[in-house]
């Protein structure tokens, strides 16, 4: 177990009081990652119907698990063997037979179908197969969005979860002074990444690393212009630039950092684009403070992209910590105009500014963690343009 029992307890018990505000009576949760926060369960096991399920008055969730990963429940959940219910294998790609048929009957047997129950409509594996099981399994029952009712209780980190994000951080660290060192003219982008990913993994001599919720994006050349493109077998090229996002990963908590390369002199206007994007990131990094709106944040951020008259439609950051694929932001908090979230200590978010202009562009980014009088950047690498 990551984390202590008392901590699970008091993640359980802020999720319920949210539930009574909400007039949810049960909760069930898809989201990969909220079943991580309050069970501790972690397997690859996301792909196929799971969940969690939390009544309003209950000392414990109950992992809903397929048979073939049960192990891994009573391995890495904090939970009582009785809370780990198994369905069979039987219900595994046997349409129109499915793993919700016997949550629905759990729900009956437990008479929990004629109630107020939440289910997490927007999240990654709650398919519109799950959904119609339930609402034509429990037609008594009021169902309803639980509008990421545990992501908003993950926003604000226990410090036992910051110090997660800190390992995960100098891994971040590690995995880019890799990709500075490797990307080079001539260069194959799979064998740049290669070498990132094994750093990634390998981490440092106290700790490893783990997969990322995303992979290792690689824009290069006109590719710079565009968002969330991987490593092909193309080379570098003397000349282009190369934008490097990435995350080290400890326990599934994650701090991404995004940074620039230029292989060669680069012409002014890469320079002078990576000094407006460094200087919009630092004017909302220090509006980011308790107290502050994500609003207050952005309007910084873009004041002084409007200065340059730099146009950017795209959000500028969102709250992170623990991550799943295909995401490891947490659906919560926007860096963006309009946002009226209170930061608060222990907040955690990526601030990301991509500036793209037509066939090239630049980007940086930071994880940025709100303290008790500001903030702290929980990776240190230089976010100038690098010029090899």
């Amino acid at each position: 177990m990551n984390f202590s029992k008392n901590e699970f307890k008091d993640r359980l018990k802020k999720v319920q009081l949210s539930m009574q505000k909400k007039g949810i009576d049960l909760l069930i949760s898809q989201d990969t990652a909220n079943i991580n926060y309050l069970t501790g369960y972690d397997a690859w096991s996301f792909y196929y119907a799971q969940c969690v399920i939390v009544h309003i008055n209950a000392d414990e969730p109950i992992c809903f698990i397929r048979a073939q990963d049960a192990g891994g429940a009573f391995i890495k959940t904090y939970l009582k063997k009785e809370n780990i219910i198994i369905y069979e294998e039987k219900y595994i790609h046997t349409w129109p037979s499915h793993p919700y048929d016997a949550l629905v009957d759990l729900l009956k047997k437990n008479k929990w179908d004629k109630i107020n129950i939440g289910v997490e409509m927007d999240a990654h594996y709650f398919t519109a197969y799950c959904y119609e099981k339930l609402k034509q399994g429990l037609p008594n029952a009021i169902i309803k969005d639980s509008e990421r009712l545990v992501n908003w209780v993950r926003v604000v980190k226990s410090n036992s979860e910051i110090d997660f994000m800190k390992k995960a951080a100098i891994i971040s660290e590690n995995a880019m002074n890799t990709a500075m060192e490797i990307i080079n003219p001539g260069i194959r982008q799979c064998d740049a990444v290669a070498e990132i990913q094994k750093t990634l993994f390998k981490g440092t001599t106290d700790y490893g690393g783990e997969y990322a919720s995303i992979a290792t994006l690689l824009p290069s050349g006109k590719g710079t212009s565009a968002s969330h493109l991987t490593a092909s077998d193309d080379k570098f090229i003397s000349g282009e630039a190369t934008v490097v996002e990435l995350s080290g990963t400890y326990k599934r908590y994650h701090a991404p950092m995004a940074r620039t390369v230029n292989l060669g002199k680069p012409e002014q206007k890469k320079i002078d684009a990576m000094n407006a994007t460094n200087e919009a990131l630092e004017a909302g990094i220090s509006a980011s403070k308790p107290g502050n709106t994500a609003n207050d944040v952005a309007q910084k951020f873009w004041g002084i992209l409007d200065k340059y008259k730099i146009k950017k439609e795209s959000r500028t950051g969102y709250s992170i910590g623990i991550g799943y694929p295909p995401d490891w932001g947490e659906h919560t908090i926007n860096i963006s105009k309009g946002d009226m979230t209170i930061l608060k200590p222990n907040v955690c978010f990526h601030m990301i500014a991509v500036m793209q202009f037509g066939d090239w562009g630049v980007e940086a980014s930071e994880s940025v963690r709100i303290t008790e009088q500001g903030n702290e950047l929980l990776c240190n690498f230089s976010r100038d343009l690098h010029i090899k």
